[in-house]
């Protein structure tokens, strides 16, 4: 179902539009700018109805941040009568039309599955050229190397199946965003899909959290509560880390994965459940089996389809777009950053090892947001650590593949150096030369070896 966000400080109006398309459109609401940014942050809609003129933030605001986004949504204007020149001027910066209020329900429905439709068959062709010409992206995953166009054909075949999925990769890889594509784009995507961390819940607790538990079934069991099986019931259930589950639930899970039925702990009525089974793991669960301590039934009925994802140091060459489409993510929610990265902050990034893969890289992009003061994302702006292991990583490569001399190297890492303290500084000589421990003198004379210079001077 489409998602349609209505942004309006009047709660009338967007319970009238509520109301309205509730039947045909996923609807979700916000009082002003602020709340709409942050819904389309957390759930990008296809369709946004926006007030101009509302306390505080104006509605434009909003449509400059949404014009500025990959694959932005079209903006329908809501607008009095009196205001319609300003309605005009919206569509002149990127709305796709605007509506007067009161509103003709009809017209306003019409209007509705007009663009959602043509933003339907944008996608539709979008992805017949992607299978044609590659892509990088699918939902949220990014990356455009081999590997990557592999997990996503994978994902789009086996998607169209009830087939469990086991997605394989080392913490912060971006195993749950997999699972996530395989129910977005299968039959149940309208239907919940329900995240477990079973690495996160105390043993005592998971066979509760799985399979709910009946009142009094055990001391602090005040009511009835359904479990995670019972809360996916038509979508998909997403165990991640399920080489943690203790043995004891690994019987009683797979019966429930053999037989789509269960019994709540302290019950002893049989439901019985439509749940696809997504689970996923960053252990070796073949040795685990071979210890004893994962059960070999269990791992053959969840290793159905494995999808390993590689780390990112073995896929160098997402890292660009990884890192675009974190700056992109972090400025909308900050409102304020850097518009690019330069050419030297994504040779650090891409050199860096990133042990904490995608997870790291995003944390190290909003760092760098948080720090920057202009239109580019520089190297001093990145985490000290990132510059340090990418430069140097990066230089004993060369060196290695005999390349590049020790010079040549030892005079790379030093320019490198100069230049992160030289941005971190705002390019003010005096406290670059402080943060390096050295003269202004001995900086200038440095500066002038390797022709260093502020952006935008000749």
């Amino acid at each position: 179902m489409p998602r349609v966000l209505v942004v309006d400080d009047e709660p009338g109006v967007r319970e009238s539009l509520r109301m309205l398309l509730k039947n045909d459109c996923d609807v979700v609401t916000a009082e002003g700018v602020d709340a709409g940014l942050r819904a389309i942050v957390d759930a990008p809609p296809d369709l946004i109805l926006l007030d101009l003129v509302m306390p505080g933030r104006s509605g434009f605001d909003l449509l400059t941040e949404v014009a500025a986004r990959d694959d932005p949504p079209a903006v329908v204007v809501l607008t009095g009568t009196r205001t319609i020149a300003t309605a005009v001027e919206a569509v002149q910066r990127g709305a796709a039309d605007y509506l007067t209020k009161p509103f003709d329900v009809e017209a306003l429905r019409i209007k509705v599955r007009q663009l959602l439709d043509h933003r339907a068959l944008e996608h539709e062709v979008a992805r017949l050229r992607a299978k044609v010409g590659g892509r990088d992206r699918l939902g949220g995953l990014v990356g455009s190397s081999e590997a990557m166009q592999g997990i996503f054909d994978t994902i789009e075949r086996v998607a169209r199946s009830q087939a469990t999925v086991i997605v394989v990769g080392a913490s912060g890889t971006g195993k749950e965003l997999v699972a996530r594509a395989v129910h977005d784009l299968g039959d149940r995507s309208e239907q919940p899909f329900v995240a477990v961390n079973c690495a996160a819940i105390p043993e005592n607790l998971i066979e509760s959290e799985l399979f709910g538990h009946e009142r009094g079934a055990f001391t602090d069991a005040k009511e009835r509560r359904i479990g995670k099986f019972e809360a996916a019931d038509g979508g998909s259930l997403f165990l991640d880390e399920i080489g943690e589950l203790a043995p004891a639930i690994q019987v009683k899970f797979l019966r429930a994965l053999q037989e789509r039925r269960f019994e709540r702990v302290g019950g002893k009525t049989s439901i019985d459940v439509d749940v696809r089974v997504i689970a996923a793991t960053n252990r070796n669960l073949e040795s685990d089996v071979a210890s004893g301590r994962f059960r070999a039934d269990l791992f053959y009925r969840v290793n159905v389809v494995p999808i390993e994802i590689p780390p990112l140091a073995d896929r160098r060459e997402d890292v660009r777009a990884l890192a675009e489409h974190f700056l992109e993510r972090a400025r909308t929610v900050a409102r304020r950053g850097p518009r690019s990265i330069s050419r030297e902050a994504i040779r650090a990034l891409e050199f860096y090892p990133w042990p904490g893969n995608v997870r790291e890289l995003e944390n190290a992009i909003e760092h760098a947001v948080a720090l920057a003061d202009g239109d580019v994302l520089g190297v001093g702006d990145l985490p000290s650590s990132v510059v340090r292991a990418g430069v140097t990583e990066e230089l004993r490569d060369a060196v290695r593949g005999g390349g590049v001399g020790f010079e040549h190297a030892t005079r790379a890492f030093e320019r490198t150096l100069l230049v992160e303290a030289l941005e971190s500084s705002g390019w003010n000589q005096t406290r670059a030369a402080e943060r390096l421990q050295m003269t202004r003198r001995a900086l200038k004379l440095k500066m002038d070896r390797y022709d260093l210079k502020p952006p935008g001077t000749n």
